[in-house]
């Protein structure tokens, strides 16, 4: 099992910025991609960013420029920066862990919320 944490989301003002965080534990040696992923209200969740094990990132159009993925190995902590945010960033945003084995994303955080207004 592999237990995810978020926190860090708050209301900012529009090109405001934010850090969330994803505090991992568990077993961490299976899992292969470490992603955060949004969900608005009235819409489907939809994935912001990812890193895998090999560090390769990537992005979602509508973040790229603004938003960066990175991981704190000491602290197993993957943290998602994201600046010049807009309104249309106003989300519940989830931390998710891929497993080698499934190739799915099997563990999910509670979700921390980002509220951005214009």
């Amino acid at each position: 099992q592999v237990q995810l944490v978020e926190s860090g989301g708050g209301l900012v003002k529009t090109g405001g910025s934010l850090t969330l965080a994803c505090v991992t534990s568990g077993r961490l040696f299976n899992v292969y991609v470490v992603g955060w992923f949004r969900q608005a209200p009235g819409k489907e969740r939809e994935q912001v960013a990812i890193r895998r094990r090999d560090e390769s990132t990537d992005y979602a159009d509508s973040v790229k420029g603004r938003f960066t993925i990175s991981r704190d190995a000491a602290k197993n902590t993957v943290y998602l920066q994201m600046n010049s945010l807009k309104p249309e960033d106003t989300a519940v945003y989830y931390c998710a862990a891929m497993d080698y084995s499934t190739g799915r994303y099997d563990y999910w955080g509670q979700g921390t919320k980002v509220t951005v207004s214009s």
